[in-house]
C-alpha cells in the first residue's frame, strides 16, 4: 500500500504555490538499506531516512505520494506506481533502470564467482543498458509526463560503488573498478533518457564522492550476506547524498 500523506498546514508559506509531490522508483528511491521501513508498505522497504522523505520533511508539502519500491524495475513502476501522478502533480522524482539492467545479478556475480565472470557480468549489463534500456526509460518517462504535464521531474541517478585503491578489504581492485564503470554507463544511459524527456537529471556521483566504499567514510553497505542491503545507501548516504542532490535540482533550494 502506498502511503499518501494528507495536507499540511503551511503556516507562514500560505501564499505560496501548493506542492504535491510523489517519489517513484526502485529501492535506491525507497531506501532499502537505510532502516526504519514503514510496516504498510510490506516488502517495498520505504524508509522514513530515504530522500523523498527527507525533502518532503523539510518543506510544507501539500501531498506527498510515496510510491517507491524495492525491486521494482521500470515496468513496475510503470504498471504499480504512476496512479498517484494527476494534473496537479507538481514534483516527480525518480530512480529506476538499475534492476532493469540486473544489476543486483551483476553484484551477487562479482561478490561470489571469478573475476573474469564478474567482467562479463558487468559487460553484458552494459550491453542491455546501450540497447534496452533507453527504450524502457524513454516509455516509463513519457507515462509520467503524460499523468503529470505540469510536474517538474527530476530523475536522480545512481552512485559509483567503490573508491579505487590499492588497498581495501573485499572485492579485487579490478572487480570494483568493474562494478565502478557498470554505474558509469548506467548514469549515462539514464541522463540521456531524462535528457530526451526534457527532464532534470541530478547525478549523485560528485555528492557521493569521497564517500564511497573503500574510502574509509563510506555512505553504502558493504558486501553483506543475504545481498539485500549490500551497495545500498546508507540513512547517512540518502541524508548527505541523495538529498542534497535534490535540493540541487530543485529551484525553491537556490533561492
Amino acid at each position: 500500500m502506498a502511503f499518501l500523506s494528507g495536507s499540511v498546514a503551511c503556516g507562514d508559506n500560505a501564499v505560496a504555490a501548493e506542492i504535491n509531490y510523489v517519489a517513484l522508483g526502485d529501492s535506491y528511491a525507497s531506501g532499502t538499506g537505510a532502516g526504519a521501513y514503514d510496516p504498510s508498505g510490506g516488502k517495498c522497504e520505504r524508509s522514513e531516512h530515504a530522500y523523498p522523505r527527507l525533502w518532503a520533511a523539510q518543506r510544507a508539502v501539500t501531498s506527498f505520494g510515496f510510491m517507491a519500491c524495492s525491486g521494482a524495475r521500470t515496468t513496475g513502476v510503470l504498471a504499480d506506481q504512476l496512479g498517484a501522478l494527476s494534473p496537479t502533480t507538481t514534483l516527480v522524482t525518480v530512480t529506476a533502470g538499475g534492476n532493469d539492467a540486473g544489476f543486483a545479478k551483476v553484484m551477487e556475480t562479482c561478490v561470489l564467482r571469478s573475476a573474469d565472470d564478474c567482467t562479463k557480468a558487468v559487460s553484458d549489463a552494459e550491453e542491455y543498458m546501450a540497447t534496452t534500456l533507453p527504450d524502457r526509460l524513454d516509455t516509463l518517462y513519457r507515462a509520467i509526463r503524460e499523468k503529470a504535464p505540469s510536474a517538474r521531474v527530476v530523475v536522480l541517478g545512481y552512485p559509483r560503488l567503490y573508491k579505487i585503491v590499492n588497498n581495501c578489504a573485499g572485492l579485487s581492485k579490478g572487480r570494483r573498478t568493474a562494478l565502478n564503470r557498470g554505474a558509469d554507463s548506467l548514469d549515462i544511459t539514464v541522463a540521456a533518457a531524462a535528457s530526451r524527456a526534457g527532464f532534470v537529471f541530478s547525478d549523485v556521483r560528485d555528492e557521493f564522492a569521497g564517500h564511497e566504499l573503500c574510502s574509509g567514510h563510506g555512505w553504502l553497505h558493504s558486501v553483506e550476506i543475504p545481498l539485500d542491503d549490500s551497495y545500498h545507501p546508507t540513512a547517512r548516504g540518502h541524508r548527505l547524498g541523495y538529498l542534497p542532490a535534490l535540493n540541487s535540482a530543485d529551484p525553491r533550494s537556490q533561492r
